[in-house]
């Protein structure tokens, strides 16, 4: 595979849980292939890397995939809906915070608090 193809698979394999940067996958890759754990040859303007036998029998020896281990008892889809509100939550104060006026802000602010203080009540059971 080459690099892409990895972040691809990583993001697949973990159900969007975790996505690796490039700039953590491929000084990841180099370092790999300078301790002889996978080789790379360039193929259609890509650089593919494949496990050298030793690469393989460490990473069949080694311990479990970390998507695994994310991904154990997660609700995606209720987590998924929990990030998106939130994003929505953020980017309608974002509106508010950049063409608002100074009291707009003010309300904005407290109904960024109000709503924290709600969410702490609705763990200690009350309305």
């Amino acid at each position: 595979m080459h690099g892409y193809e990895m972040i691809r698979e990583i993001g697949e394999r973990s159900d969007g849980a975790w996505k690796p940067s490039p700039g953590s996958v491929y000084p990841t890759l180099q370092m790999l292939e300078d301790e002889g754990l996978i080789t790379s040859a360039s193929e259609g303007g890509k650089k593919l890397f494949t496990l050298t036998d030793t690469g393989r029998a460490e990473a069949e020896g080694g311990p479990e995939a970390p998507w695994e281990e994310v991904g154990r008892g997660v609700d995606w889809e209720a987590m998924n809906e929990v990030r998106q509100a939130g994003f929505g939550l953020m980017e309608a104060f974002g509106q508010v915070w950049k063409t608002g006026s100074t009291e707009q802000r003010q309300k904005a602010v407290g109904v960024i608090n109000e709503a924290r203080k709600r969410l702490y009540l609705i763990l200690a059971d009350e309305d």
